[in-house]
């Protein structure tokens, strides 16, 4: 049996979608920038899939930008944002995905001021200290992530926005992991940046999108043409824009039935746990439906000799998982996540993450292979 737990990773691809992706790889393959029937054609497309993700945040089209993903376009949000309106003062935490975190560590060696918030012992944001720190140095730039790729803890956005709204502070949440697995009305969140990428929600991978509340006005982080409307130059990446958007629809018509499906594999995943490993517990809250994103759970498994080779010996069992983000694979430094939460190095920690595709019997196997795998520790002879 071959089960994929790494959806936090990247997603399979949606049929529909590709089926919608295929005419512009075949067919219309028109530069959108030429002004020819060929690309009148193709930007046609281009514009109709903004309006889409624009209607399904239920903000204007002027307000989306389409990327080459998550990465860039949190990348554009801090740099761009610190550049042109001469922030002084970064608060972010030392959980963020990589994409953020580095970028704040350039521009703390740029001569930026960063602040980071207060985690508890799960990993859940100080909202006290944060509005500490923008008591005490308001105009800020507050960067913090909806939903943490590696232990799924969910940010409150409406109680941050209020704050950065009252401290007169720019709002950039890094909102990959959870966009179009929650509604995002941003008609409602005091969002000034957002960002989407499509291979998070069975889209394809190379493409996102950076949300730019209208009150923002910032330059280019890529030059170069004047595509996105001066905001980002390069050839747009015209199926992978249309396979986004379609994507992204599909996610929010079944979201209801998605996310209950979902949680119902996640509850019985921990339920088997429990039952099958003394010493089971999960890292941050993402045992907790309420607090954490549905998609992930992250475990903890007790201490023991072969906890190294757990993924290893998952993945020779047909199991695919993860210890934490994919983008760190490869790295020696282990999870940056778990070790801020100062998680005893001795236990074993492995994230599953799910999608619409999985199966109950997925989440059986799984349990039962971990089970096996898993021995208590012994003392040698």
């Amino acid at each position: 049996m071959k089960v994929y737990f790494d959806n936090a990773a990247t997603t399979a691809i949606d049929l529909e979608v590709f089926e919608a992706m295929k005419p512009y790889m075949l067919e219309h393959f028109g530069n959108p920038s030429s002004i020819h029937s060929h690309g009148r054609q193709v930007r046609t497309a281009i514009e109709r899939s903004r309006k889409k993700v624009a209607e399904l945040l239920n903000t204007a089209p002027a307000e989306v930008f389409f990327t080459s993903g998550g990465t860039e376009a949190d990348n554009t949000a801090l740099r761009c944002t610190v550049n042109d309106k001469g922030i002084k003062h970064v608060i972010s935490s030392k959980i963020e995905h990589h994409a953020v975190l580095h970028t704040v560590e350039q521009l703390e060696k740029d001569g930026v001021k960063v602040s980071y918030v207060n985690l508890d012992e799960n990993g859940v944001v100080d909202y006290d200290h944060l509005e500490s720190l923008l008591k005490k140095e308001p105009n800020s730039l507050v960067s913090l992530m909806h939903a943490n790729n590696e232990i799924g803890n969910l940010l409150d956005l409406e109680r941050v926005g209020d704050m950065c709204e009252e401290h007169n502070a720019v709002f950039h949440s890094d909102t990959v992991q959870s966009m179009a697995h929650y509604v995002h009305d941003m008609s409602r969140l005091k969002l000034d940046f957002a960002v989407g990428s499509a291979h998070k929600f069975h889209g394809p991978k190379g493409v996102g999108f950076l949300y730019i509340n209208h009150k923002n006005k910032i330059h280019p982080f890529i030059h170069g043409g004047a595509q996105e409307r001066n905001m980002r130059g390069g050839t747009e990446n015209v199926y992978g824009i249309v396979g986004l958007a379609k994507a992204m629809e599909i996610a929010y018509a079944e979201m209801e039935s998605h996310r209950k499906h979902i949680e119902g594999l996640k509850t019985h995943m921990i339920e088997k746990l429990k039952a099958s490993i003394d010493g089971i517990a999960f890292n941050g809250v993402s045992d907790d439906l309420d607090k954490s994103l549905y998609t992930v759970l992250n475990v903890c498994l007790p201490p023991n000799d072969d906890n190294d080779m757990l993924l290893f010996n998952l993945d020779i069992a047909g199991i695919s998982a993860s210890g934490g983000s994919a983008c760190s694979s490869g790295s020696s430094i282990g999870s940056h996540v778990l070790a801020e939460l100062n998680r005893d190095q001795n236990r074993g920690a492995i994230r599953f993450s799910f999608s619409k595709y999985n199966t109950l019997e997925e989440v059986d196997y799984a349990v039962e292979k971990l089970a096996e795998l898993y021995q208590p520790e012994t003392t040698s002879a």
